[in-house]
């Protein structure tokens, strides 16, 4: 057998263990896990009178006492958000809450106005409290992003809440997100309980890199071995996380990853090993607003925290991009060259890896209701993708690190994660 024909076969192998082995990644079916009537606080229409409001226990209809629906705090870093926190900031005060909730967003050093719009946008679409606070610059050895949380946690945790939900400022949530959120962790003794927001896909490099970003991140993290009782993967989605606050005083969050650039990542590791328990899926209710319309603005996105998702390591850089190569290149060019070149191995054994590549990229259009003729063309994703990784590494070593919104991180050296 020709060279090319023994990669294409390798790839073959490696696709039939994607599909099998590599905790059904490609499914898209990982939503907020469902919960038993009476493990539910009590219920939002329950009005006789409100447990929330009167601070005693509910009873269901067979007359079982439950718990009133826990306190909770939102707390929303936020840098130079202007431009999307009059879609955002909104969502989250007009949530439908049976219990108590007030919202803290952190104005992370802002030279657009941002802290100033958010409480212009409190003061006319009211809802729950808003509490605005500025930090000042980060400490060295903070990520701005933690300092900022570090410092919204800190004023949250005063005021006693059961849980905390950590959200970004271009995070729109529905009104019933945070009593589903509530729900699920109560309903099933979570400690953090995770939703990758619904990214934009509006524009054609949206469309063509957003839903291969997600897949990739389930292809690394598989959202069934993180949810397992017994976990073989962990990881978070920063965008919308709930934390208990007692579970983040134990994994002394954000302190122990304080330099973190991948924070949610991090952040579910402490949580996991300070004994908590973890769940993470696609969200159905929670969207982000943030608009990425051209390549370059993915490009940086990606870019800024790809050679620290690979712990900054030259040989993890040389098999990433191998591997990368060898998974979702070589069956569009073994096939193409196979036809052309007479090689019926190659030919069939690309076109069979290319063909479970697609086919596992599916759920995910559908998903972001993308069009299938897309699921072809993750090969050419894949290698902008290679090529971002690439660019972040050699971004690292001119001593750029991981530019976001005018601040760099270089490799973190005091501070790594515990």
């Amino acid at each position: 057998m020709s060279t090319l024909a023994w990669f294409a076969l390798g790839s073959s192998v490696v696709w039939g263990w994607l599909l099998l082995g590599q905790g059904f990644f490609w499914r898209t079916d990982q939503r907020l896990p469902p919960v038993a009537h009476n493990r539910l606080p009590p219920a939002a229409h329950d009005r006789r009178p409100s447990p929330a409001a009167s601070g005693q226990p509910g009873r269901d209809h067979a007359g079982v006492e439950r718990d009133p629906w826990p306190r909770v705090v939102v707390v929303v870093p936020a840098r130079d958000e202007a431009g999307v926190l009059p879609l955002s900031l909104p969502s989250l005060l007009a949530q439908d809450y049976p219990g108590d909730a007030e919202v803290i967003l952190v104005d992370d050093g802002s030279t657009d106005g941002t802290g100033r719009l958010a409480a212009q946008l409190a003061a006319r679409c009211g809802g729950l409290p808003l509490t605005v606070v500025s930090p000042g610059e980060p400490e060295h050895g903070w990520t701005g992003k933690l300092w900022a949380l570090r410092h919204g946690m800190t004023l949250a945790r005063a005021r006693g809440p059961e849980f905390l939900l950590l959200t970004d400022a271009d995070i729109a949530h529905a009104p019933d997100s945070l009593r589903l959120l509530v729900s699920a962790a109560v309903g099933n003794d979570l400690d953090l309980v995770s939703q990758m927001a619904r990214l934009r896909v509006a524009s054609f490099w949206e469309r063509l890199v957003v839903p291969a970003f997600v897949y990739f991140f389930a292809q690394l993290y598989p959202f069934r071995w993180i949810n397992r009782a017994r976990p073989l993967a962990t990881a978070a989605a920063g965008g919308c996380v709930l934390l208990r606050t007692e579970t983040a005083v134990a994994a002394d969050v954000p302190d122990a990853i304080r330099q973190a650039v991948i924070d949610d990542v991090s952040l579910a590791r402490a949580v996991r090993r300070a004994g908590g328990r973890i769940w993470l899926g696609l969200a159905e209710r929670v969207d982000s607003v943030r608009p990425y319309p051209g390549l370059g603005e993915l490009w940086r996105m990606v870019a800024r925290s790809a050679y620290a998702q690979l712990r900054h390591s030259p040989p993890l850089l040389v098999g990433t991009v191998a591997g990368l190569a060898l998974v979702y290149l070589v069956p569009p060019v073994a096939l193409v060259a196979g036809v052309a070149g007479g090689d019926t191995v190659a030919a069939w054994a690309g076109g069979a890896a290319w063909a479970v590549m697609a086919g596992t990229y599916v759920p995910m259009l559908r998903y972001y209701r993308q069009p299938l003729w897309l699921a072809p063309l993750l090969p050419f994703t894949a290698f902008l993708y290679l090529l971002m990784t690439v660019d972040s590494a050699v971004r690292h070593h001119r001593g750029a690190g991981a530019a976001w919104k005018g601040r760099t991180y270089a490799r973190p050296e005091a501070a790594r994660e515990r």
